[in-house]
């Protein structure tokens, strides 16, 4: 289903770890079907310079929100100045997130509470900041992007993937309590996305195992069916049809966009 470009209109849609990556390409989507967007990533620098591309390539207005979505004082802060900008909240993207790779043996407290802090807390976080005005309302779009990692296990991330199953958890619970409330609550699951966190990770894959970058990449595309990478566009492209009325009825559902990786 093709969203048309007003089905968005008026709508404020904030994405959160927007500077690079599934975050940016989920942005411009929406800035592109005509939603108010703010961005929200924790470095200012980087923030700006992706508003500035995502307005000269839509022509669409992107309002830019500094902060660390672990901590709620700093959310706070960025989503009332959002507030300020584009009006109350309707649509609400939580994409930040990282992940950090060791051996269980070797995953110490610091490493375990970053990835839960990062991939889980933000999500909690976020949501509870932004889901008064949809409650207002009795509308709105909670949409939470996990990973196939919310899905399966992988080898030597056990913590990000115990980070990602919580967001799932999270979000089938929070869907269950807002059904009757008009606002839906859903998980986007990639699978090995082309993304810049990606490129960290294939680095580390060649620099632990001596492996050439294309037989890291090649490691990581063994496992997709489809053989290949997942494009930033087909994740935001998911993101757009929950957004839209045509998904009013879907809601507590972790949609895996991973070529096949996962079925259930």
């Amino acid at each position: 289903m093709t969203i048309s470009t007003t089905e968005l209109l008026g709508k404020h849609a904030l994405v959160t770890g927007a500077s690079r990556g599934i975050g940016a390409a989920i942005a411009a989507a929406l800035v592109d079907r005509g939603a108010r967007v703010t961005i929200v990533s924790r470095t200012r620098k980087a923030l700006e310079d992706q508003g500035r591309e995502i307005s000269n390539k839509t022509g669409g207005e992107v309002f830019c929100a500094p902060a660390d979505v672990t901590k709620r004082a700093e959310i706070t802060k960025a989503f009332d100045a959002a507030r300020a900008a584009h009006g109350p909240i309707n649509i609400l993207v939580n994409n930040a997130g990282h992940a950090r790779s060791a051996p269980f043996a070797r995953t110490d407290e610091t490493l375990w509470s970053d990835m839960i802090s990062t991939n889980l807390d933000s999500v909690y976080l976020c949501s509870q900041v932004a889901l008064p005005d949809m409650l207002q309302k009795n509308s709105g779009r909670i949409i939470n992007v996990a990973s196939s990692a919310g899905l399966k296990g992988y080898r030597y991330v056990a913590a990000y993937c115990a980070a990602k199953h919580g967001v799932i958890g999270l979000t089938r619970a929070l869907a269950l309590e807002l059904v009757n409330k008009g606002i839906t609550v859903n998980a986007i699951c990639p699978g090995f996305t082309d993304t810049p966190m990606l490129q960290d990770s294939l680095a580390n894959i060649v620099e632990k195992t001596g492996c050439t970058p294309q037989q890291a990449r090649e490691r990581l595309t063994s496992s997709n069916p489809s053989g290949r990478l997942i494009e930033v566009d087909e994740v935001a492209a998911a993101v757009l049809w929950l957004c839209g009325p045509g998904a009013r009825s879907v809601t507590g559902q972790a949609i895996a966009v991973d070529g096949g990786e996962v079925m259930h």
